[in-house]
């Protein structure tokens, strides 16, 4: 490579020592789009390449997110209790909500979903279930009061059945939940799959971890519960990415 200081090469004998005196008309237009599209890549990249250049912030908290439901379908069937356990990015827990919502549409529950968590609209009113709107502001107020403006991300053994049904909660609140929580969903199968578990159920993974599972028993079995597990699980299977090797490290020789 040519260093600054040097005397650049003559040009090549196939190119023209002089350039035409007229540019053609079309060149100047050609030539504006250009540096316009230029100026636009430039304001477009100066901001991405700050992002990407910043750190992981150190102070990630992660929000382990469980709900109990009255069916499988989100808008036609209903959260009817959250569980949500705040912790570090190392799953020491700092915080726990529970919250039971009544249903408005208490017909629509599945029998399936009654055999999992024992709903009934007049047992969860004598529990004093709290109406959607009233659930909202409190999970709402939990999260300022506990994690305040740190950044914040949600964790769920099935990430897109919880978020869906978190996302219509809010939504009829007239309120998103991407106010409170980072757009990316941590999903606990997945983090299990890519260290080499198989176990698609809490059940399954848990005992193949070692941890405590979840009571099975409807009466028994609620958000919080189901979050706790979460927490138990995130905690072991970061214990098991601690314990292998970094990709990159080699082993001591012989």
């Amino acid at each position: 490579m040519r260093g600054f200081g040097t005397r650049p090469r003559a040009l090549p004998r196939a190119l023209p020592r002089r350039l035409p005196r007229r540019l053609p008309r079309r060149l100047p237009r050609t030539l504006l789009g250009l540096a316009l599209a230029t100026v636009v890549l430039a304001a477009v990249a100066r901001p991405l390449a700050a992002q990407g250049a910043q750190p992981v912030p150190p102070d990630w908290l992660l929000a382990h997110l469980d709900v109990e439901t009255t069916g499988l379908i989100p808008g036609h069937h209903e959260m009817i209790d959250l569980g949500m356990v705040i912790t570090d990015s190392e799953g020491v827990e700092l915080d726990r909500l529970f919250l039971r919502i009544q249903a408005e549409h208490p017909e629509r529950t599945s029998p399936e979903a009654r055999a999992v968590n024992a709903f009934d609209a007049a047992r969860w009113r004598a529990l004093g279930a709290l109406t959607p709107a009233a659930a909202v502001d409190s999970v709402i107020a939990f999260h300022r009061r506990v994690a305040g403006a740190r950044p914040t991300m949600l964790v769920a053994f099935n990430s897109q059945f919880d978020a869906a049904f978190l996302d219509h909660l809010f939504r009829a609140r007239g309120a998103s939940w991407r106010a409170l929580y980072h757009y990316f969903v941590l999903d606990i199968p997945s983090m299990a799959w890519s260290l080499g578990y198989r176990e698609l159920t809490g059940g399954a993974l848990s005992a193949r971890l070692g941890v405590e599972d979840e009571p099975r028993v409807a009466e028994e079995h609620t958000g919080i519960t189901g979050a706790l597990l979460n927490v138990r699980i995130y905690r072991a299977l970061r214990a098991v990415e601690r314990a292998r090797p970094a990709p990159n490290a080699t082993r001591p020789s012989a």
